[in-house]
């Protein structure tokens, strides 16, 4: 399990820096797909809940360090993300196409509830959404649509990225 945790902390981190550097030059809008988020659902379905809290920890609060959000703010968001997504593992069959936009699409709603359920609770310099602006539902779509994608890819590290039978 550890070994796994630690490749997809890798495998975020380095999405987190290509979100920040490369897809910030394409965005729609200033909006572009997360990345970091899509790794951390496939992770999270593949593995099961207690992998997906643990990523969602230790990647968040890399990508904390990387970003300017308060410490233990995306730490927070992308482990009850990690963990409600983990809880899904084996429910359904993880087909190529819709699920993996369905899930990515939940995730992005999930995670704009905890953003701005901490920017009300806090009140401090952090994000929140507005949900009836275009930004969250552009994100949305954006994350659906390159969920298939980032899955595909991710299935190409299936052996590191999830955990050995036990015999």
């Amino acid at each position: 399990m550890s070994k796994t945790i630690g490749w997809a902390t890798v495998f975020i981190i380095i999405a987190g820096i290509i979100q920040s550097s490369l897809l910030s030059k394409i965005a729609i809008f200033n909006v572009i797909p997360d990345l970091a988020l899509i790794i951390l659902v496939y992770v999270s379905y593949v593995n099961g809940s207690m992998t997906g809290q643990i990523t969602g920890f230790a990647s968040g609060f890399l990508l904390d360090f990387l970003s300017l959000a308060p410490l233990g703010f995306n730490a927070l968001s992308r482990t009850i993300i990690g963990a409600v997504v983990g809880l899904l593992k084996g429910t359904f069959f993880l087909d190529i196409l819709f699920f993996p936009a369905l899930l990515c699409a939940g995730a992005t709603i999930i995670k704009a509830i905890i953003v701005t359920v901490i920017h009300f609770l806090f009140n401090a310099n952090t994000p929140a959404y507005n949900f009836s602006n275009n930004i969250l539902w552009i994100e949305i779509i954006l994350n659906a649509i390159s969920a298939p994608f980032v899955f595909a890819f991710l299935k190409l590290f299936k052996k590191v990225l999830t955990p050995r039978k036990e015999n």
